[in-house]
C-alpha cells in the first residue's frame, strides 16, 4: 500500500476569524485520526474558501475519515458549502526528490 493524499475544500460564509474559532476545538480530534500522518490547513480569505491537505497511510484510513463524525459535522455546518473531497496517489520518487514529507 502507498500513502495517499486527501484534499478537502469548502466555501465559508462567516468571517475567517469566526471560522478559525469554530474549527479550533476539532484540531486535536483530527490530529488523533487513525492513519493520518499530517494535515496542512489552508485558507483563501479573499475567496472565502478553506480546507486541508492530508497525508494518510492508506485508502482505508481515508475512507474511514470521510465516513466519520468529523466530516459529518463539516457537511452539516450551515456556514459551509461546496464541500469537495479528492483522493490522490502520491508519486513517491518525485516527491522524495523534492523533499516532500511522506516518510
Amino acid at each position: 500500500m502507498s500513502v495517499k493524499v486527501l484534499q478537502i475544500n469548502f466555501k465559508f460564509n462567516i468571517p475567517s476569524a469566526d471560522l478559525k474559532n469554530g474549527l479550533a476545538p476539532f484540531v486535536k480530534d483530527i490530529a488523533a485520526v487513525s492513519g493520518l500522518r499530517w494535515k496542512v490547513w489552508i485558507m483563501n480569505e479573499q475567496e472565502n474558501e478553506a480546507g486541508g491537505i492530508y497525508l494518510f497511510d492508506d485508502e482505508d484510513s481515508i475512507q474511514a475519515y470521510l465516513g466519520g463524525p468529523i466530516i459529518a459535522g463539516l457537511k452539516s455546518n450551515p456556514a459551509l458549502s461546496d464541500i469537495s473531497a479528492k483522493v490522490f496517489d502520491v508519486v513517491e520518487d518525485f516527491t522524495a526528490e523534492t523533499r516532500g514529507p511522506i516518510k
